[in-house]
């Protein structure tokens, strides 16, 4: 009986993980975000940008999107990361970081979902990269009108940031996923 509980039936009949479950990891995967970014971090300088953190919350977000697909990468970084600046003295940032770490985090799972092996692993930090890249260039030089040298400043951090995770991430996705899909 809890099993029939615990799952439910997509449409060509096979079992999937429950609404519940599902719900559960998210919000998981949405806290660990936020308290990675939150207190493994370096706070940068600023040299004409606007300085920034380095932090670790790019682990979790990889984990998540990796294990359990974009929308677990989505919702770790658009919440998990956009909570953090509103909770802090980065609420100005909140509607990049939402837009730009929920993005990395739904690219990311979505390269996972349709391709597995390390190379893709890789080849999805490196798509989020770019986006984080992108995301944070595009709103610190024009919507935050610090201008294109300004948000170019910014660059080398994020890149730290992104790299740090993706090292961190390549030694412990593969025994992270072992375990965690050996729970369900």
């Amino acid at each position: 009986m809890e099993k029939v509980i615990e799952r439910k039936y997509n449409k060509e009949g096979s079992s999937s993980v429950s609404a519940t479950k599902q719900l559960a990891r998210d919000a998981m995967f949405v806290a660990l975000t936020l308290v990675f970014t939150a207190f493994i971090n370096i706070q940068l300088p600023s040299f004409g940008g606007a300085g920034g953190l380095v932090h670790l919350g790019n682990v979790p977000l990889f984990v998540g999107a990796m294990i359990y697909g974009k929308r677990t990468g989505a919702l770790a970084g658009a919440m998990g990361m956009g909570l953090f600046d509103l909770l802090s003295g980065w609420a100005a940032w909140a509607p990049c970081t939402i837009i730009t770490c929920g993005l990395m985090g739904y690219v990311t799972g979505a390269i996972c979902e349709k391709r597995k092996g390390m190379s893709w692993k890789l080849a999805a930090m490196a798509a989020a990269l770019l986006i984080k890249i992108t995301g944070y260039f595009v709103f610190e030089s024009f919507i935050m009108g610090s201008g294109a040298l300004a948000a170019l400043k910014s660059v080398p951090g994020n890149v730290v940031q992104v790299v740090t995770a993706a090292v961190i991430v390549s030694f412990l996705i593969t025994p992270l996923e072992r375990g965690l899909r050996s729970l369900e």
